[in-house]
């Protein structure tokens, strides 16, 4: 029986993997990241899988390769913390898991959007300092009164879509290349902007070619009432601009489960706010409660993690019985 070793996994995670496994594997399941301190613990692993907590670099994968370890796989979707060159250049196989349950990003991005238009972090901080005069500035409106723009509108910006539109919202989306979409009216994004009370982005990041696609001008086209959501990835919203609208009064609220440089934050516990090592990112929490930052939580359901799990498996599965999988990037 072939031995896959899983890191960072939860105590509660535990007993998913056992019973999703079906007796196919030998697992060492083990609570810290993969690190090349530790990977002697993959020592007897055909493969091992990570999440978006580990480096694979070069030097580590050759430390695996060195360990016979012939499958680094992560159970995420995003890879780009696995060096793919050095892992082809030792011949190990690296996969993901392309999907998972969209309603787990997109309940957080919903949660998020309603948070902000209905103030309910500013009136549960001013609460909790004991001040509980109605203010002025909680006046909202009404989910069937409102406009949702979702960018993005593949698996997760679709179910987004469908939860505001059972709600009674008019939902309007842009995509490229726009499929037919019952609960969507299909716009362009300047209109998008112009149109919603709540803009929620949901378009993969590529290095490049979409860094910082909302920047000060897009915020500028946007309703001053209006909010952001981002729960695709940090680098996709210039910070500094929506510090500036949010200070200038041209934008109503920011809300994000992705952070840039999120490698350098993520997973870490810092003293006080002021100690987070990102200037920009500490402007910009700064403004709370008109901005909420969570930690990378959206993929933080049982049905995702069950999906994560189980494409895993199949992952390794296939790759180990047929030569190859259908998610597998190198």
């Amino acid at each position: 029986m072939a031995k896959i070793t899983v890191y960072n996994v939860r105590e509660f995670e535990k007993p998913m993997y056992e019973d999703l496994n079906h007796g196919r594997f030998d697992l060492n399941l083990l609570t810290e990241p993969l690190t090349e301190a530790n990977v002697d613990t993959a020592e007897g692993s055909i493969g091992v899988l990570i999440d978006g907590t580990t480096i694979a670099n070069a030097d580590l994968l050759a430390a695996l390769k060195g360990l016979d370890v012939k499958y680094c796989f992560t159970r995420f979707v995003g890879y780009n913390n696995i060096d793919l060159d050095a892992a082809s250049a030792r011949d190990i196989m690296v996969a993901r898991v392309p999907s998972y349950s969209p309603y787990s990003v997109a309940e957080l991005a919903l949660t998020m959007g309603l948070d902000l238009i209905r103030h309910v972090p500013e009136a549960a901080d001013n609460t909790n300092q004991g001040n509980f005069i109605l203010q002025q500035d909680y006046f909202a409106n009404e989910i069937d009164h409102l406009t949702v723009g979702i960018i993005g509108v593949g698996h997760m910006g679709a179910a987004e879509a469908e939860l505001w539109h059972n709600l009674g919202a008019h939902v309007v989306g842009y995509q490229r290349h726009p499929d037919d979409n019952p609960n969507v009216d299909f716009v362009s994004l300047n209109e998008l902007l112009m149109q919603s009370d709540v803009v929620s982005l949901h378009v993969p990041y590529f290095p490049g070619e979409n860094d910082l696609m909302i920047g000060a001008i897009e915020i500028g086209n946007m309703k001053n009432s209006a909010v952001l959501v981002n729960t695709a990835r940090g680098e996709l919203v210039d910070t500094d601009a929506v510090s500036d609208a949010l200070v200038d009064g041209n934008l109503a609220g920011y809300a994000a489960d992705v952070i840039p440089n999120e490698m350098a934050i993520d997973g870490k516990q810092f003293d006080s706010l002021d100690d987070i090592p990102n200037p920009e990112l500490l402007s910009l929490m700064k403004h709370y409660p008109n901005v909420i930052i969570t930690p990378h939580m959206g993929y933080d359901t049982q049905p995702a993690t069950q999906d994560m799990i189980r494409v895993s498996f199949q992952n390794f599965q296939d790759a180990i019985e047929k030569g190859e999988t259908e998610n597998q990037i190198k």
